[in-house]
């Protein structure tokens, strides 16, 4: 039985169409087509067919509420980085505002790879009319990430903490498939690593088990015509993380 109803240069093309969105309509994405896009993710890959994959699909108020933490959360970290010296004591005192995420996300990028988040942070907030070195501006865009850009739906994503690097693997490809599905079916996404650095604010929604920790957020709903949705990040080829062979 030939399962390749699409054929390869259909698949190149319509893999290479997909684009973060950035800007989303409020128009409200119906559940069923929630649970599909999930269920096309879990058609990815597991190691072992452990799926040490949780979601976690915030809509309406809890959508909202998440939503409105977040931003009172990130205007107290935003004062601290340019506030000055009371901004930093607000922020001392508020600890609910502290970026306590599961995983260490202050850590820099290696050096090898800072040029290419160096490239994409430039053309995108070159793109969005951000002037380089001011704070203000780039944090003030950054607060769109918790607006969710507008998303009607937010589907968290956690992982199973006891697997490390094999559980990742297996949340990434099931990641791509939902997106794929998405875009498939004419919605946007955006994996959103900003939303990590609450977990709390996350899990006090739902009942989620305290083996697993909050990777990202995947936001998704219709997009708009905004320019930002039209930003294509730099891709590599292939001969750019491709190992050559030793010489014997």
């Amino acid at each position: 039985m030939n399962a390749n109803p699409v054929n390869s240069v259909d698949f190149s093309a319509f893999a290479a169409s997909r684009r973060s969105t950035r800007d989303f309509r409020s128009t409200p994405v119906d559940p069923q087509i929630i649970e599909d896009l999930i269920t096309d993710g879990l058609t990815s890959p597991s190691w072992s067919n452990t799926r040490p994959i949780m979601v976690a699909v915030a809509t309406d108020e809890v959508r909202d509420q998440i939503s409105n933490d977040m931003l009172k959360q990130w205007d107290a970290v935003s004062a601290f980085r340019i506030g000055g010296l009371l901004g930093k004591l607000k922020f001392a005192f508020k600890p609910s505002a502290w970026p306590l995420s599961d995983y260490n996300m202050a850590k820099p990028y290696p050096k090898s790879l800072q040029p290419r988040a160096f490239r994409v942070g430039k053309e995108l907030y070159s793109l969005l009319g951000v002037p380089r070195g001011d704070k203000k501006a780039r944090d003030d865009q950054w607060k769109n990430n918790y607006r969710f850009f507008g998303a009607p739906t937010v589907i968290f994503v956690l992982i199973y903490t006891d697997l490390h690097v094999f559980a990742a693997n297996d949340v990434g490809m099931f990641a791509q498939n939902l997106m794929l599905s998405a875009h498939a079916k004419g919605l946007g996404a955006c994996a959103q690593g900003a939303v990590a650095l609450w977990p709390k604010t996350v899990k006090k929604h739902f009942d989620i088990p305290e083996d697993y920790n909050l990777l990202y957020g995947i936001a998704i709903g219709y997009r708009t015509d905004s320019p930002v949705n039209s930003f294509g990040a730099h891709r590599l080829t292939p001969a750019e993380i491709t190992a050559p062979v030793k010489n014997k």
